[in-house]
C-alpha cells in the first residue's frame, strides 16, 4: 500500500513503547566467529534465556538455559562430542535436548524422561541465529537475503551494537533520516526529503533524497571534491523484524536486529562500500581494511545515535504517560508493522491454545 509522503503532525501511540516482539521469525544471536567450536554461551532472545553451542564437528545447537532437572544455567556446563553437559550433577543433552547420560547411572538402567527445549538454530552470513517461536514455523520464514556477503567487489564491515532501550525505538532511529542533523559535526547527511512510502503488514519501504558533503562524501566516491554538495537518493527497507538500506549502489546495509528484553536490543550489522582502492588491495586487506572503516569512520555515527536512543528510552521510563508528537509518516508506518505483528502472534498463539485444547471447548458448550 503506498502512503503520503506528507509530513504532518500526529500524536504517537506510547503502546508501541511497551509491546512485545513475534518470535516466530529467525533472529540473529552471535556473531558465528564468537562460538568456537566445542564452547558453550549464554544468549537471550526477548527474555528468553538460551545456552548456544557448537558441537565438536563444529554444528551448533541451541537449548533452553535451564537443565530440566535442577534448572541449573546450562550455559556454565561444558561440551563433550555433541552433548552438552550440565555442571551441577553431568546429565549430559544432545542437540535435541533428550537427556542420553547421567554418570552414577548404571548401564543398564532408564534414564528418566528429562527433555530440555531445542529452538532451531542455523549458521549463515557470519551469523548464528535462532528460531524462538514455533519450531514447527522455522521453515516457512527465510533468512534475509543478502547477496553482497560473497561478492568480492564488496568490502563488508561487521558492526556490533548494544542499546539499553526498546527495539521500537532501535527501529524508528533506523527508519528516520531526518536525523542527519545529529550528525551534523562529522559530515553527516543533510537536507533530507521523504520522496515515497509504502507499508504491508510486514514491511515498510520509504525513499529519501539527501544531500552530502565533505571528507565522508568524498571517501565514499559520491563526489570528487570535499567542497561540492551532491544529492543522493537512499532506499530505507523494514521487513519484520530486520533492515536493509542501500545509497545508489555506493553503500548497503543489512541491519539484524535481536530484541533482547523490554529495555535492551542489539543488532549485527552488515555494512557494505566500495573501496577506491586496487581490488587486489582490498582483497588482501579485508580484515584490516573492514576494522578501519569501522572504528574510525561509522563508530562515531553509531555513538551518537545510542546516547539519543538511550536517552529516549530513560526520558519514556520516567514518564510512560507522555505524549509525543511525530511528523513522519515512516515511523508511524513502522509502528503500525510492529505493533500489527505482535497482535498477529497473540492471535496466532491464542487460535494453537484452542485448537490443541478441544476439552476446553467443550467445557464452554
Amino acid at each position: 500500500m503506498e502512503l503520503a509522503a506528507t509530513l504532518n503532525s500526529q500524536i504517537v501511540q506510547n503502546q508501541v513503547r511497551e509491546t512485545g516482539i513475534n518470535p516466530n521469525y529467525w533472529y540473529p544471536v552471535s556473531w558465528a566467529k564468537d562460538l568456537k567450536q566445542g564452547q558453550v554461551i549464554p544468549v537471550q532472545v526477548w527474555n528468553q534465556a538460551i545456552a548456544l553451542y557448537r558441537d565438536n564437528d563444529g554444528n551448533v545447537h541451541a537449548l533452553e538455559n535451564a537443565c530440566p532437572h535442577k534448572g541449573v544455567e546450562l550455559h556454565m556446563g561444558e561440551v563433550q562430542g555433541e552433548n552438552l553437559v550440565c555442571p551441577y550433577h553431568g546429565w549430559q543433552f544432545n542437540g535435541h535436548g533428550e537427556c542420553v547420560s547421567i554418570p552414577y547411572f548404571p548401564p543398564e538402567q532408564k534414564l528418566p524422561c528429562a527433555k530440555a527445549r531445542i529452538y532451531p538454530a542455523l549458521e549463515k552470513y557470519g551469523v548464528i541465529w535462532v528460531f524462538p517461536g514455533d519450531a514447527q514455523l522455522a521453515d516457512e520464514d527465510d533468512l534475509p537475503n543478502i547477496p553482497e556477503y560473497d561478492d568480492p567487489d564488496w568490502l563488508v564491515v561487521p558492526i556490533p551494537a548494544k542499546f539499553n532501550a526498546h527495539f521500537s525505538i532501535c527501529n524508528e532511529n533506523t527508519m528516520d533520516v531526518f536525523h542527519g542533523f545529529l550528525h551534523r559535526q562529522i559530515n553527516g547527511w543533510f537536507d533530507p526529503v521523504l520522496l515515497s512510502l509504502e507499508r504491508t503488514e510486514r514491511e515498510v519501504k520509504a525513499k529519501y533524497q539527501v544531500s552530502y558533503q565533505g571528507w565522508l562524501s568524498k571517501f565514499l566516491r559520491l563526489s570528487e571534491s570535499q567542497k561540492r554538495v551532491t544529492t543522493r537518493t537512499i532506499t530505507v527497507e523494514y521487513r519484520y523484524p530486520h533492515y536493509f538500506n542501500s545509497l545508489e549502489g555506493v553503500s548497503k546495509m543489512h541491519l539484524l536486529r535481536l530484541p533482547v528484553s523490554p529495555q535492551e536490543t542489539r543488532s549485527f550489522t552488515l555494512l557494505f562500500v566500495k573501496m577506491r582502492l586496487p581490488q587486489w588491495l582490498v582483497n588482501s586487506l579485508k580484515p584490516v581494511l573492514a576494522k578501519v572503516v569501522w572504528k574510525l569512520l561509522f563508530k562515531r555515527f553509531l555513538d551518537q545515535d545510542v546516547e539519543m536512543i538511550e536517552s529516549e528510552q530513560q526520558t519514556y521510563l520516567k514518564n510512560r504517560q507522555r505524549r509525543y508528537v511525530e511528523v513522519n509518516p515512516a515511523i508511524l508506518a513502522l509502528q503500525r508493522v510492529i505493533l500489527g505483528q505482535y497482535e498477529q502472534y497473540q492471535e496466532q498463539s491464542s487460535q494453537s491454545h484452542w485448537e490443541s485444547s478441544p476439552e476446553d471447548l467443550v467445557a464452554m458448550q
